[in-house]
């Protein structure tokens, strides 16, 4: 929706917390339910902490059940990239944001059928929040149209 130029930079690293960074430099993962987003209902978008990004929206976010925030799509199809993972013994594959390389998370094939099955599981370390009613002010204000009175009022 937007042109803009979402690469990391030392400024941006240096505005982190060690959380953020570990997350998102270090491809860490944070806990579960210990997390700022995990329980987020508020209508808005979430962009990656890193660059500004605009990646998942409210509208695609669900209780997984999981205890960390997820999603059944990102908010524009080429805002993350997908690799596969080798960490554990089985294979896993990870999501990073296509901007700043930003490690996000992981996505599984367990989502919502009726919304294509996928789950996008993203740590909350690797994402900043943006409400509905500060998108104009934070810059993102080509997304307003994504929400209608009745979601934002959705809480």
């Amino acid at each position: 929706m937007t042109d803009h130029d979402y690469r990391k930079t030392p400024e941006a690293l240096s505005r982190l917390t060690a959380a953020q960074y570990r997350v998102t430099q270090d491809d860490g993962t944070e806990p579960a339910f210990r997390n700022e987003y995990w329980n987020n209902h508020d209508a808005g978008i979430y962009v990656d902490v890193v660059s500004g990004q605009p990646l998942f929206s409210s509208i695609d976010k669900y209780d997984s059940g999981t205890g960390w925030p997820s999603f059944t799509r990102p908010i524009e199809s080429d805002a993350v990239r997908t690799k596969t993972d080798w960490k554990l013994i089985v294979p896993r594959t990870e999501v990073r944001s296509t901007g700043a390389d930003s490690h996000l998370g992981h996505v599984f094939r367990d989502g919502p059928r009726d919304a294509g099955g996928l789950r996008y599981c993203m740590n909350s370390a690797s994402l900043r929040f943006i409400p509905v009613a500060d998108l104009e002010t934070e810059g993102y204000g080509a997304y307003r149209n994504l929400f209608t009175t009745d979601q934002e009022n959705a809480s």
